[in-house]
């Protein structure tokens, strides 16, 4: 914008911000009613009947009259392999804007979104699009938004609005020769404008910084590289991200919580007790090749640090719903090493995924029966207060 500045025909520019200012009027002084329309419909007279298109006013123009004509699509292989790239951006833009635009309305009006279904309608309607040479099909924000302004509430609106359409692309295209461009952008600039909410992402910046960092990534990239090549780079950057945050999981040194038989995170909680003698660690996230040995390597410096007396390790994986081969084999390893090292080891509270595939790998004959049923408490009772054996009563007593 800043580069092309010079460039600009100021008449144009003053002409779009006079409309620009007369919407926003518009809206405010006349609610529900359809101002953009009439925004549309003084600037056709405006141009029809002064010398604004001699100073560099650019108009919609002629449109061929009629309705498009269904035949079937040509399909080639080699026209296949040279659009497929461009095909699956389009794809992909088409998706991140019709579920944006979904959810930003779902919540607006607080109905449900599913958006396995936006998928289906999204592929349906550019299977259909396919018969008529029509362009990709996607929700639009801005179309979605103006819509929303004219009053629309349910899908009702879009068969009217395709009815309107169809009976101006048989009659009346000449109508719209001289709608200004200028115009078009002031709708979109309109309707886009109200979708940019600063407070939003402050809340986003407060809650996560994860997705305020993807937000700030997908702004400058649409900026810097353009809307296709920008949504990319978001993507692209989120799932770096996302493999980046599950490599080098949280995992919790728990203490139990004063005066009850529940353990929560020591860094958390500073006042809550350890246990002598015992470390408890919780690993926050599904246990996979890419984090295995990250995770080994943490709970083995933990061990390594502690004292001297260190004789039991809970390893509490309520908080893992997913666990690989590689994984399990890590499990089975750590076993092995505090085994060497003549320091017990138990797992509590696995889910049932993780329980059946640690059994498959041998690690009960080692460690003893995996049950959903143990908790952390039970061990550290059996623990502190371990059975005593003996030949008959009186040794027992």
């Amino acid at each position: 914008m800043f580069i092309h500045l010079p460039q600009a025909n100021w008449t144009i520019f003053l002409f779009g911000l006079t409309a620009l200012g007369l919407l926003g009027l518009g809206n405010k002084l006349l609610p529900g009613w359809p101002v953009s329309l009439l925004i549309a419909i003084g600037s056709i007279l405006v141009v029809s009947f002064t010398p604004l298109s001699g100073i560099g006013l650019q108009t919609i123009g002629n449109i061929p009259p009629g309705l498009p004509h269904f035949n079937l699509p040509s399909l080639r292989f080699r026209d296949v392999d040279g659009i497929f790239g461009l095909a699956l951006g389009c794809f992909l833009m088409g998706y991140i804007e019709t579920i944006s635009a979904a959810r930003i309305f779902s919540e607006k009006y607080g109905y449900d979104l599913d958006p396995r279904d936006e998928l289906l309608s999204l592929g349906a309607a550019n299977f259909s699009a396919a018969f008529t040479n029509g362009y990709p099909v996607s929700g639009g924000l801005s179309q979605s938004t103006i819509n929303d302004k004219a009053g629309a509430k349910t899908p009702f609106a879009l068969i009217i609005c395709s009815a309107v359409l169809s009976i101006i692309l048989l009659y009346f295209t000449g109508l719209l020769k001289n709608l200004p461009m200028v115009i078009l952008a002031v709708l979109v600039i309109d309707a886009v404008a109200r979708l940019i909410k600063i407070k939003e992402l402050r809340t986003v910046y407060s809650l996560g910084k994860f997705e305020f960092y993807i937000a700030i990534i997908a702004i400058c990239g649409v900026l810097l590289f353009g809307i296709l090549k920008g949504v990319l780079i978001a993507a692209v950057s989120s799932l770096v991200i996302i493999i980046m945050r599950a490599s080098a999981p949280n995992i919790a040194i728990l203490g139990r919580i004063p005066g009850t038989d529940k353990f929560s995170d020591i860094k958390r909680h500073p006042d809550n007790e350890e246990i002598p003698g015992c470390k408890i660690v919780r690993i926050e996230a599904p246990v996979f090749y890419f984090n295995q040995n990250y995770i080994y390597t943490h709970i083995m410096g933990l061990i390594r640090g502690a004292n001297p007396d260190l004789k039991l390790v809970v390893l509490d994986m309520s908080s893992a719903p997913g666990l690989d081969i590689s994984g399990s084999k890590m499990l089975v390893r750590l076993s092995n090493e505090l085994e060497k090292m003549e320091i017990s080891f138990k797992i509590v509270e696995a889910l049932a995924e993780v329980r059946e595939i640690l059994r498959k790998q041998g690690m009960e004959k080692v460690i003893g029966h995996i049950s959903r049923k143990v908790t952390i408490s039970n061990v550290i009772i059996n623990f502190l207060n371990p059975p005593v054996y003996g030949r008959d009563d009186e040794t027992l007593e």
